[in-house]
């Protein structure tokens, strides 16, 4: 193999521009060493001059003492030590090198933990066996592949001939990593779990149930109305009870589909089950009617072994981790393969419920309403989702077909694998605590001021649930007070004063001091 070639310092760099000048180290200068095809990653490294660290517009600038050797066995062992996993950027450095570097590295050193690593990363993500013996490497713990202080891991299992330990959570198929950040850590420390069940905890049973329901039904709404459909109520009351059964059904090839047919119904006009042609999302030239991608999804033949990689990963690694990250995880990687014609985007949602009920971290008696906590965070979710869709496009070679679909003629398979999910969870956990700190306890209280509201009418006069429902919706609408049309019609009956002391009983049941 010839020489390497490392760059030096430069602002301008492949499109990069660094906040100051410095020498890009570790993945940045593997990336453009090797000219390698993968999506950039979040944050790339670079070394400056000065003796001060920080991070800014995607760059983590450090010291002079933190400057790599300037070969591959370096720039690979600083990644491994300050960047983390990249499993697409392994894979697709490793396809370039072939094996001889990686040999020649595990023969010269092979008592150093990073070599161990990268041998195993090697004959892990290209399933092939180096010309190496099995380490004769003795005393110590054994290395962990994935560095459990940078990203989340499963404990794993120990690999005698490179003696290191697979914390990798997944498959060669499928195993999307996250980071620890801050932001991560602050919310799994805070135990929204907990919190989840102060605000359910001495709520009478009746208006627990009347609350799960209601948020049940809304949640299903919420989903349809994210890809801008107004459903009808039977398609959202079948949609609440597929997810109300979420976590209780083993994920599989069929019950993707069961979830399909139920979430579409009418296959007139679409594809039942797995898609035969490409994918994507976006919009069309009204002129041309050429494809106008946003995302462009799996290619179909990839997208059963991608399955089976995202279901080994529901039931072997999932149980392992923080649950909201297994739940990301997951449903983003579902979304990003999207593997059906049509109803992609209300499955990744029921995954979620899937993933959270499944590991117990919603109260037994309700769903957490995630898809009405996503949809009052719209911008924020489809800013999520383009974030890496956006960083994936310039990297897929493409064609349009003559029905105005693509053709994707690129491997793109690893881009699916093993995306960074840290952003996809780092949103996920706001939405759960929204639904936990906002959303959650003003639907008890709603429901636990309509109980007062009804009782209270009971002792005024007697009337019908749905007369009650009417004339509370009424009395919604205009701030508490009975409509001049309401007082001529449908309540024509009601004396003055009857309707003062409903007025009364409905500012005292749900409008707070100040609104009153």
């Amino acid at each position: 193999m010839k020489e390497i070639v490392f760059p030096g310092a430069d602002k301008h760099l492949s499109g990069w521009v660094l906040p100051e000048k410095a020498v890009p180290v570790g993945y940045a200068a593997l990336i453009l060493a090797f000219n390698l095809k993968v999506p950039t990653p979040v944050t790339l490294s670079a070394i400056s001059n000065r003796h001060r660290k920080y991070t800014k517009n995607g760059w983590s600038i450090l010291t002079p003492r933190h400057m790599p050797e300037s070969t591959l066995y370096g720039h690979l062992t600083f990644a491994l030590k300050y960047e983390g996993i990249n499993l697409i950027l392994l894979k697709s450095l490793f396809r370039i090198t072939g094996p001889s570097p990686i040999t020649r590295i595990v023969r010269d050193i092979p008592g150093s933990s990073y070599a161990r690593r990268l041998w195993f990363l090697y004959e892990w993500l290209t399933d092939e066996e180096l010309d190496l013996p099995d380490s004769t490497t003795k005393g110590g713990n054994y290395a962990p592949v994935v560095d459990t202080a940078l990203q989340y891991t499963v404990p794993g299992i120990s690999s005698p001939r490179h003696r290191v330990k697979n914390n990798l959570p997944g498959t060669r198929e499928f195993c999307p990593l996250v980071f620890r950040t801050e932001r991560l850590e602050n919310y799994r420390n805070t135990d929204l779990p907990a919190k989840a069940t102060k605000v359910i905890g001495g709520i009478p049973d009746d208006v627990l149930a009347k609350a799960a329901a209601f948020l049940l039904l809304n949640d299903s709404r919420a989903s349809f109305a994210i890809e801008g459909e107004q459903a009808s109520l039977n398609r959202i009351q079948r949609w609440g009870q597929a997810i109300s059964e979420s976590g209780n059904i083993s994920l599989s090839h069929q019950e993707l589909v069961r979830l399909q047919r139920i979430v579409i119904g009418d296959f007139r006009f679409v594809q039942e089950g797995f898609r035969s042609a490409g994918g994507f999302i976006g919009e069309h030239d009204r002129h041309t009617g050429f494809p106008l991608p946003v995302h462009i999804s799996a290619r179909a033949k990839d997208i059963n072994p991608l399955l089976d990689g995202l279901i080994a990963f529901d039931r072997q690694f999932a149980p392992e981790l923080d649950a909201v990250v297994a739940a990301a995880v997951l449903a983003f990687g579902f979304i990003y393969i999207h593997p059906f014609e049509d109803g992609n985007g209300r499955i990744h949602r029921l995954l979620i419920h899937h993933m959270l009920t499944k590991m117990g971290y919603n109260p037994p008696e309700l769903i957490f309403p995630i898809s009405s906590a996503i949809l009052e965070n719209i911008k924020e979710y489809r800013a999520t989702l383009e974030n890496y869709s956006s960083r994936l496009l310039p990297l897929i070679e493409w064609e349009p077909t003559k029905n105005g679909n693509v053709k994707v003629i690129n491997d793109t398979a690893d881009f699916y694998r093993y995306f960074d999910a840290t952003a996809h969870t780092e949103f996920l956990y706001h939405c759960v605590e929204n639904t936990i700190k906002t959303i959650l306890p003003e639907e008890v209280q709603y429901l636990q001021n309509y109980d007062m509201f009804r009782s209270g009418i009971g002792r005024i006069l007697e009337m019908s649930s749905g007369k009650i429902e009417l004339l509370h919706k009424f009395l919604q609408q205009n701030c508490g007070r009975l409509s001049s049309r309401a007082k001529m019609r449908e309540f024509a009956a009601l004396t003055q004063n009857e309707i003062s002391e409903i007025e009364n009983l409905y500012k005292s049941s749900f409008l707070k001091k100040e609104d009153q």
